[in-house]
């Protein structure tokens, strides 16, 4: 039948076949960390280009050859992403569209008011648990080992979750912006050889996600109640006082909030600022910044 059709069309039938082909596919990584490893590549592939327009041999040369070892690589970098992509054709699911992850407009001091609580009940009964606060990097091959649930971040949900003998009690329980995804989660654990051979699964677990990613990782010590929060794979031990949790808490979440929203805040800022210098009739006050 198809050869019946003239050229131009099988030549359109092709694009939109291979369109629809790289669509799925980029939803298939999207909310995992190949994103990120696909920006890497496409960075270099446009420096490469770069380099080759501007005549620079030897950094061309470099960057060929640096491409061109990262691309036998890709099929271990995206071992998980593979396995999830054969799974799905195999339960004829490649082509459901799962919805978007957290929106915007979170609330961050709702969330860090949420987790300080949560967190200090939990201490002072020295009941253990592990609470991931997804940033940029996505972990939705870790929200997808565990059990999903979509449901409104609250310190209740969080300690009726981790009470103890609960059948996700062992797990780690992953928030994405002001919501609980999933709980009951496998985390990679470290292979540090520096750390404190007192530590147990959960902080270990807590550092080996965080060195793979920019995730944040709240831990409660089941044997001393002591909370511990992870990030860049270094850990905040000794965090039992409420005021400096969560200082430190929000410092972590502020200082990871989405490019886009700092973005916004920069275009709001400079808004405000040309509407101020605008105004008729103000001039600044003796002792007022004039970086605003």
């Amino acid at each position: 039948m198809f050869h019946l059709l003239p050229p131009w069309a099988l030549a359109g039938l092709d694009v939109i076949a291979t369109s629809v082909l790289i669509y799925y596919l980029l939803l298939l990584i999207r909310g995992t960390r190949a994103v990120q490893i696909m920006l890497g590549l496409l960075t270099l592939v446009a420096v490469m280009a770069l380099a080759n327009i501007l005549q620079l041999v030897v950094l061309k040369t470099l960057l060929q050859y640096l491409v061109l070892g990262t691309a036998f690589t890709l099929p271990i970098v995206f071992q998980p992403e593979l396995r999830r992509a054969l799974e799905r054709i195999g339960r004829g699911e490649f082509f459901h569209v799962t919805p978007e992850g957290a929106g915007t407009g979170v609330d961050i001091e709702r969330v860090v008011d949420a987790l300080a609580r949560a967190a200090l009940i939990l201490s002072r009964s020295e009941i253990g648990a592990l609470i991931v606060i997804e940033q940029q990097s996505g972990l939705q091959e870790f929200v997808e080992s565990g059990t999903l649930l979509d449901a409104r971040l609250t310190p209740e949900l969080l300690l009726t979750l981790f009470t103890p003998r609960a059948p996700l009690h062992d797990g780690a329980v992953i928030v994405r912006g002001d919501r609980i995804v999933a709980a009951g989660c496998f985390l990679p654990l470290t292979e540090a050889m520096w750390l404190d051979r007192r530590l147990g699964t959960r902080h270990r677990a807590a550092i080996g996600l965080t060195e793979q990613t920019d995730a944040i990782a709240l831990v409660v010590s089941e044997e001393t109640g002591n909370i511990s929060v992870a990030r860049g794979g270094r850990l905040s031990r000794e965090l039992k006082e409420e005021t400096r949790l969560r200082k430190v808490l929000r410092a972590c979440v502020h200082a990871a909030a989405p490019a886009r929203n700092r973005v916004e805040g920069v275009v709001a800022a400079l808004r405000q600022r040309l509407h101020t210098e605008r105004a008729p009739g103000r001039h600044p006050h003796v002792g007022e910044s004039s970086h605003g």
